[in-house]
C-alpha cells in the first residue's frame, strides 16, 4: 500500500434523527445500525483500509468518545485519534488533522470520510478513491465524490459541475444549498448535479493552502501549533485554542470559496444514514414491506414500518403504516415516518420535560 495514502475518518457527530438508538453519550456511529455484525465507524474503517494502510487512518471524533474508538477499532493507537475538545464543525477539525499530517508527511494525500455513510460496492468505491488519490497527486485540486440523484431529494446539498468536458473527473461550477422540490425536479433534469456526499479528496499541500487563503485566521490559530503536534504538548496547546475557532463547515470554509474544485461522480450506491426512513430504505423487507432489527414480530395490517429492539423482543403491531417503532432501554418511541425530521425537535422536548440523560 502507498504510505502516501491518508484518511481521516469523521467520528464526531451526535446523529440526533435517530433518536433514541443514537444519543450524545452513544451515538449512530458506534451502533450496528444494519444489524451487519459491524458498527458504521468498524465498517467505515475496513473501507478505508481496503486502500490505506491502516496506520495511516486518523479518527477524528469528540474527546467524549475517546473510549468508544478504542473499544471499536481496538487496533488503532493514540496517535491516530485525533480528538475535539469542543463540537466547532467539519473545518476546525479537518484543518487541525491535515496539519498534524502535513507534519507527520509532507507528500500525504486524504480522503476525509464521514463515519456514518452506507456504501455497497466496496470496490468501486476503492477505485473511485484511487482515481482521485491519482489526479490529487499531480494537480493542486480539491476533490469531492459526487453521488448520481436517483431521485429529486431536498434533504442533500447539490453539486453543479461543468458539462462541457467529456472528461471523467469534472470541475465544479458552484454548490447548492438543499433546494425545494421543484429545484431539486430542475437540477436532475439539467443533467450536470450530483448529491453532495461530504466525502473530500485532496493532497495535504493543496488543503493547507486553500485554507490559508480563505480562511487566515482560522489558519493562523492552528499553525501557531506546529511545534507541539505530534508531541507530548499537543493537547494542551488545543485544549486552549480549540474553542478559539470559528464553528464552520469545510464545504463554507474552502470549497465553495476557491476555484481549483472538482467532482467524481461516484460509481457505488450510497446512503447518508441521516434517518430512520433512510435506514428503512437499505434493509431486508418481511412480506408486509416491514423492516426488522433485531425483533421477533407478528403484524396484522401493519405494512412499510421500520422496526427496532433489543434482540429477539417479540412485538406485536396491529394497524399502523409507515411508522417508526424503536424500543430503547426507558424509551419507546413510535413516529410517522413522513414525520422523521421532526425527532430532532421532539428529543429537544423530551430533555426539557425529563431531562438530558435521555437525549
Amino acid at each position: 500500500m502507498n504510505k502516501n495514502y491518508y484518511a481521516i475518518l469523521m467520528a464526531g457527530g451526535v446523529g440526533s434523527r435517530f433518536w433514541p438508538v443514537s444519543t450524545q453519550d452513544f451515538p449512530k456511529q458506534f451502533h450496528d445500525m444494519l444489524g451487519t455484525g459491524d458498527t458504521l465507524i468498524q465498517k467505515t474503517f475496513k473501507r478505508l483500509a481496503n486502500l490505506i494502510p491502516q496506520e495511516n487512518i486518523f479518527i477524528l471524533t469528540n474527546e467524549r468518545y475517546n473510549d468508544l474508538v478504542f473499544e471499536q477499532l481496538p487496533g488503532v493507537t493514540k496517535r491516530q485519534v485525533v480528538l475535539e475538545p469542543a463540537m466547532r464543525n467539519t473545518a476546525p477539525c479537518i484543518l487541525y488533522a491535515s496539519l498534524k499530517i502535513q507534519k507527520e508527511n509532507p507528500d500525504a494525500v486524504m480522503i476525509v470520510a464521514p463515519s456514518d455513510h452506507w456504501i455497497e460496492d466496496e470496490k468501486a468505491f476503492s477505485d473511485n478513491v484511487q482515481d482521485a488519490f491519482n489526479f490529487c497527486s499531480k494537480s493542486e485540486a480539491l476533490m469531492t465524490l459526487g453521488i448520481k440523484p436517483t431521485f429529486p431529494n431536498t434533504g442533500y446539498g447539490y453539486i453543479e459541475f461543468d458539462k462541457n468536458t467529456n472528461e471523467t473527473i469534472k470541475a465544479v461550477n458552484q454548490f447548492r444549498e438543499k433546494p425545494d422540490y421543484e429545484t431539486a425536479k430542475d437540477f436532475i433534469a439539467q443533467g450536470n448535479f450530483l448529491w453532495n456526499a461530504g466525502i473530500f479528496i485532496w493532497s495535504v499541500k493543496s488543503v493547507l493552502k486553500a485554507f490559508k487563503n480563505n480562511q487566515p485566521e482560522l489558519f493562523l490559530l492552528f499553525e501557531n501549533g506546529i511545534a507541539v503536534y505530534n508531541t507530548d504538548f499537543e493537547d494542551d496547546f488545543i485544549r486552549d485554542n480549540y474553542g478559539k475557532a470559528e464553528n464552520v463547515s469545510v464545504d463554507y470554509a474552502i470549497m465553495e470559496k476557491s476555484q481549483n474544485v472538482y467532482v467524481l461522480p461516484a460509481t457505488f450506491d450510497w446512503n447518508d444514514l441521516g434517518t430512520w426512513g433512510s435506514l428503512y430504505d437499505k434493509l431486508d423487507k418481511d412480506n408486509d414491506n416491514n423492516a426488522v432489527v433485531n425483533a421477533r414480530t407478528l403484524t396484522e395490517d401493519a405494512s412499510g414500518n421500520m422496526i427496532r429492539t433489543k434482540s429477539d423482543k417479540i412485538v406485536v403491531i396491529d394497524g399502523l403504516e409507515d411508522y417508526i417503532i424503536v424500543d430503547k432501554d426507558e424509551v419507546l418511541l413510535i413516529y410517522p415516518k413522513t414525520k422523521e425530521q421532526d425527532i430532532k425537535k421532539v428529543l429537544q422536548q423530551v430533555k426539557e420535560k425529563f431531562g438530558e440523560q435521555y437525549g
